[in-house]
């Protein structure tokens, strides 16, 4: 098995009394595309300066390419960094900007000179080496600032929130064109990020953090299907949440009274974080769905529509269910053929227990 990149173990941060980073383990294999994901103040650029050597550790050991980082400054680490202001200097040319950190370490100028053609190149730039900088747009200074950090070669790329100025148009395009990027030149990336969709877009694996600690590493694909708790599901797209009792468990199932939805037999893996403190259910609003005219479903409930928002190709419904105060959310694509409910008609609501998460 190869070697992770980096090797996170028993990392804590202290600014004081306040906890940044608390007993952080982590492993980023190599060549992944690695996100950082969580709300404001949770840890994630503490830790990602602290991988840099922009920060050092309170405590625990931190690893890159198998070498110890104890003691090791930014400035000797096989990791660059690309910041969220982009730190573009403003009276430099394109091709000066990126030729940076190549001058700082003396190397021959006709080798700048082909790594600066190759590094504008990659990010698409060709041509823009004499622009000034000053002249940029936001996406183009990105594409400078990605560029500056690859040309000097490093194992590890690290990225803080590098898209949260951009609009969304162009930010969904420089997501597309840094995931390509990543996968054209091989190397480990780690972003930072608090927008969900944006890593669930980009990433192979994602962290997520809380109050300085790691609640779950995992793929979109399982951290969405497969949260481990409600704290972690709540954070990752939308869900809706009932309360559940259990009731008594059997083998390989339990049995749960769930709110609105009555007394159910599940399988004990779909309590994804166990079953010790589980206390809801969990479904997510595309689970769910307004049967009509003779459409059925494994099971059905009646409910009654409180608001109506309409995307275009989606239509987002919420909807009250017999026993539960607050509403319940249905996604549903819009289709040739489907009308769409006003606010106070009742709804016929498709559900599958296979599509229920016990969480705590």
């Amino acid at each position: 098995m190869t070697q992770p990149i980096i090797q996170l173990s028993g990392l804590d941060k202290f600014y004081g009394n306040f906890q940044a980073l608390s007993q952080v383990d982590l492993d980023i294999k190599t060549g992944e595309f690695f996100s950082l994901l969580g709300p404001s103040g949770c840890g994630k650029t503490t830790l990602l300066r602290s991988i840099a050597g922009f920060e050092t550790p309170s405590a625990g050991s931190l690893y890159i390419d198998g070498q110890s980082m104890d003691g090791v400054p930014a400035n000797k680490r096989p990791t660059n960094m690309v910041f969220q202001s982009y730190a573009i200097f403003p009276h430099m040319s394109v091709a000066e900007n990126v030729a940076y950190g190549l001058k700082a370490r003396k190397l021959p100028k006709a080798e700048i000179k082909t790594r600066v053609t190759d590094a504008i190149a990659m990010v698409g730039l060709q041509g823009f080496g004499e622009r000034a900088s000053h002249g940029l747009s936001g996406g183009q200074r990105q594409r400078v600032a990605l560029a500056r950090a690859l040309v000097l070669k490093p194992r590890v790329l690290l990225l803080d929130e590098p898209l949260s100025a951009l609009d969304k148009k162009l930010r969904e395009q420089m997501q597309s064109e840094l995931r390509q990027l990543q996968r054209a030149v091989g190397i480990t990336f780690v972003l930072v990020t608090h927008d969900q969709e944006e890593a669930l877009t980009m990433s192979d694996r994602i962290a997520v953090m809380f109050d300085g600690t790691i609640a779950q590493v995992a793929t979109p694909q399982d951290l969405y299907g497969q949260p481990c708790s409600r704290r972690v599901a709540n954070f990752i797209g939308m869900m809706n949440f009932l309360d559940a009792k259990i009731l008594s468990t059997s083998g390989e199932t339990v049995d749960v009274d769930v709110q609105s939805f009555g007394k159910l037999t599940l399988p004990l893996g779909q309590a994804t974080g166990g079953l010790e403190g589980c206390d809801a259910v969990g479904v997510r609003p595309e689970m769910l769905t307004i049967l009509t005219g003779s459409q059925t479903a494994e099971r059905e409930i009646e409910a009654v529509v409180s608001e109506v928002f309409y995307y275009g190709d989606m239509t987002y419904y919420d909807v009250r269910l017999p026993f539960k105060e607050e509403s319940v959310t249905i996604t549903m694509r819009n289709t040739a053929g489907r009308s769409i409910l006003g606010v106070g008609e009742k709804a016929r609501v498709g559900w599958s227990a296979s599509s229920l998460l016990l969480l705590k």
